[in-house]
């Protein structure tokens, strides 16, 4: 297939405008992908707009994931991701390893019903679902003090997967304890236990980085994501989600200079001028740039076919159990 970007775009107009479909886009897609879509936002926001949306088909551009969490919160949608790209820090949890996290705090005197957990919504619906069914629950980077936060009042101890970052930052932001599985610690003296997970794209920021910068640029603001190191978060003026990143950079003043430590597709779009990336590197999420205008193209066309591709499917349970692990935290 040999058709220009233009071209693209005009065909994917024609095939959204005479399907039943709405196609959403997470933040960190290439420039190209994010203007086709209907929706926009983050992982959880996309996954409850989608839920008061008519259309027959949400066809996701974003990771894994974001597209069950969709089909979690909606079952009767159909849902289609133009790539299935995996969130390597999603891939670094799974039952397997969720399981060994608990035995390892039984291991350690802790019983299982004195284990509350909590997982990042970056976390395939079979270990949200693991969560739910011991009584736990989904976080975002929004609300992940919130959650924590009443967690706690249940007086259990809180294993928190699969980001160790997030869940070390919540627990110095609120002066807890906490600890990493497998680097040394006794749980029972700790708060927040976390598993030792990460986000790749996250790991690039440095201390080094923002000495740089405001070595460089006196007056600078540093503004980074609770993905990144503790020693990063520590050392920035503000630290937030990748919405609440967004809200605080663009209401800055023109003139305000600002260095951001997060992914590098949504840094690029938010101010023409005085924003700069926090990294000597470009911190540019590999699997989110995996979806193409040819994906969208070929994955609606397929819709149109009548042969859909990449649907997603959650068997009976991991639904029940993942969807009140989303809904206990979405009551809060």
């Amino acid at each position: 297939m040999n058709y220009s970007t233009e071209e693209l775009k005009e065909k994917i107009e024609e095939l959204k405008a005479k399907l039943s479909v709405t196609v959403v886009a997470h933040f960190y897609q290439r420039d190209e992908v994010f203007e086709m879509a209907d929706i926009v936002g983050d992982s959880l926001e996309l996954a409850k707009k989608t839920q008061d949306d008519d259309a027959e088909f949400v066809l996701f551009c974003g990771v894994g994931f974001m597209g069950q969490s969709v089909k979690v919160l909606s079952p009767n949608k159909r849902v289609v991701m133009p790539k299935v790209a995996c969130c390597a820090m999603a891939r670094m949890i799974d039952t397997i390893y969720f399981d060994e996290s608990v035995a390892f705090l039984e291991k350690n005197g802790i019983k299982k019903e004195n284990i509350l957990p909590i997982t990042y919504i970056n976390s395939n619906a079979e270990v949200k679902a693991k969560v739910g069914e011991m009584g736990g629950m989904v976080c975002t980077s929004a609300n992940a003090k919130i959650i924590i936060t009443k967690a706690l009042q249940e007086g259990k101890k809180i294993l928190f997967v699969p980001d160790r970052c997030l869940g070390q930052n919540i627990a110095n932001q609120m002066g807890l304890k906490s600890m990493i599985i497998g680097l040394g610690g006794d749980p029972k003296e700790c708060d927040i236990i976390c598993f030792d997970g990460f986000c790749s794209v996250h790991q690039l920021f440095s201390v080094d980085d923002i000495e740089f910068y405001r070595k460089k640029y006196p007056g600078i603001l540093i503004a980074v994501h609770p993905e990144c190191d503790p020693s990063i978060c520590d050392r920035a003026d503000f630290v937030g989600s990748t919405s609440q990143l967004i809200k605080y950079i663009t209401e800055l003043p023109e003139d305000q200079k600002v260095a951001v430590g997060t992914e590098f597709n949504m840094v690029n779009r938010l101010r023409p001028k005085n924003t700069y990336i926090l990294s000597s590197t470009k911190p540019e999420c590999p699997t989110m740039n995996e979806t193409t205008l040819e994906d969208v193209y070929l994955t609606l066309k397929a819709i149109d076919d009548g042969a859909p591709i990449n649907e997603i499917f959650i068997d009976e349970k991991t639904q029940y159990w993942a969807k009140i692990a989303l809904e206990r935290m979405m009551a809060l």
